[in-house]
């Protein structure tokens, strides 16, 4: 058991756990179509086979998309529209409560996940299937509210629970009930309310249903994390598409404790997949973030109005001094890429060091040289000087490794005029 903060709760007669297993029963007994997780499984239409909960798909698009809708016997729609993309054949796991399709020649990627239009398009159905969310309202509906207010030993309500889980259709139903009586916004011993639980356990779906039902878009953990820190940092770009779809407002430059904004996180969470270092997973569904999900929350956030030139409070980097501390070619040309961008980002200092005296101190690395080149071509200045009073030449390893880009700044330091720059 964890240690409470503030005054002890009261010993609820129920714990949360209990009231899920009472609920588990209860759609047993009652036979009805439950979600994975609650009572019997689905039954698949057709062969079509059922998967473990809240199956995903982190496959990236390879051609052209086509819309498909699977049919239950009789004609009438089985669930949402599938985006069909690609020629691997892969089964790829719908939105429907382990249900999946086998689409020939391509793989099946929800509506709004994993490929869909990233701002501008709505979320064709926000809802669960109705008779999921039927079912779930009705087992919800006669719960006095202050026992789905209940906390347990760690701050967890019902609707944590349900979060952490992914279990769509009774969050919904749970966040109905709880969104007029401040449900919405209750936190557990960790500071995260059902949001940034739902945003922890890549549940993209619920997070759309929160934010839609009023949760607070910007609420912070113990750390300072927002749901968009927290999806930047744990690399679930479905996370960041389901705030998109939602439609609420968000403060993209919210600061965590260590004064970053989730574009800053991003970065980091890149840089650390491809040096193969820790970078936090996160989340219970989903599988395991690749590279190109962590790039894919870095163009993310930039389109969502993410300021690559914010520095962070403790050390003044911006996105792209980070990016270049890491070595990371790609996400240098993105953030030099976004226009107009370049004169004002390449030259920005942070305690002294532009992003060229960072790219000349890295350790021969193969990313150095074009780094340097790159920098130079968008505008940095060579005759820049950092707080020592060095040149970015000055910190090139010495002896030969560092011979050619030596050569390389000392050409440019003479015909360059520097602009303005930022410290």
């Amino acid at each position: 058991m964890r240690p409470q903060r503030g005054p002890p709760r009261a010993a609820p007669p129920q714990t949360v756990k209990q009231l899920l297993k009472e609920l588990r029963q209860q759609k047993s007994r009652e036979g009805a179509r439950s979600p994975v997780g609650f009572g019997s499984a689905l039954p698949a239409p057709l062969g079509w086979c059922s998967l473990a909960p809240r199956p995903r798909s982190d496959t990236q698009p390879l051609c052209g998309p086509t819309w498909v809708t699977p049919r239950q016997p009789g004609g009438r729609p089985w669930g949402k529209g599938l985006r069909c993309e690609g020629v691997s054949g892969e089964l790829v796991g719908g939105e429907n409560w382990g249900v999946n399709w086998e689409i020939k020649g391509g793989q099946c990627v929800p509506w709004g996940e994993f490929g869909a239009p990233l701002l501008g398009r709505e979320i064709q159905d926000p809802y669960p299937e109705p008779q999921d969310l039927a079912a779930a309202r009705a087992a919800l509906g006669g719960r006095d509210p202050r026992e789905l207010l209940r906390q347990d030993e760690e701050g967890d309500t019902l609707l944590h629970v349900l979060c952490a889980g992914g279990h769509w259709a009774l969050a919904r139903a749970a966040a109905e009930a709880l969104r007029d009586l401040g449900g919405l916004e209750v936190r557990e011993h960790l500071g995260k309310t059902p949001l940034l639980v739902a945003a922890a356990a890549a549940a993209p779906e619920i997070v759309r249903d929160l934010l839609v039902l009023g949760a607070n878009p910007d609420a912070a953990d113990h750390e300072g994390r927002t749901a968009l820190h927290l999806a930047a940092a744990y690399g679930r770009p479905e996370i960041l598409q389901a705030m998109i779809s939602s439609g609420v407002p968000v403060n993209v430059e919210a600061r965590n404790f260590e004064g970053q904004t989730p574009l800053h996180c991003a970065v980091l969470a890149h840089n650390a997949s491809l040096q193969g270092g820790y970078s936090p997973a996160g989340g219970s569904g989903g599988g395991s973030p690749t590279p190109q999900d962590r790039f894919r929350c870095v163009e993310l956030l930039l389109q969502m109005g993410a300021d690559s030139s914010s520095q962070d409070t403790k050390s003044s980097l911006t996105a792209l001094h980070l990016a270049v501390r890491g070595g990371n070619l790609a996400l240098a040309h993105l953030l030099l890429r976004q226009p107009g961008m370049a004169p004002r980002l390449v030259n920005m200092k942070a305690h002294g060091n532009t992003p060229l005296h960072m790219a000349a101190a890295l350790p021969g690395t193969p990313s150095q040289e074009p780094l340097v080149r790159l920098l130079l071509a968008s505008g940095a200045d060579p005759s820049a000087r950092n707080l020592e009073h060095d040149l970015p030449q000055s910190l090139l390893p010495p002896g030969a490794p560092g011979d050619p880009l030596r050569l390389l700044l000392r050409s440019r330091r003479g015909s360059h005029r520097p602009p303005h720059t930022a410290e």
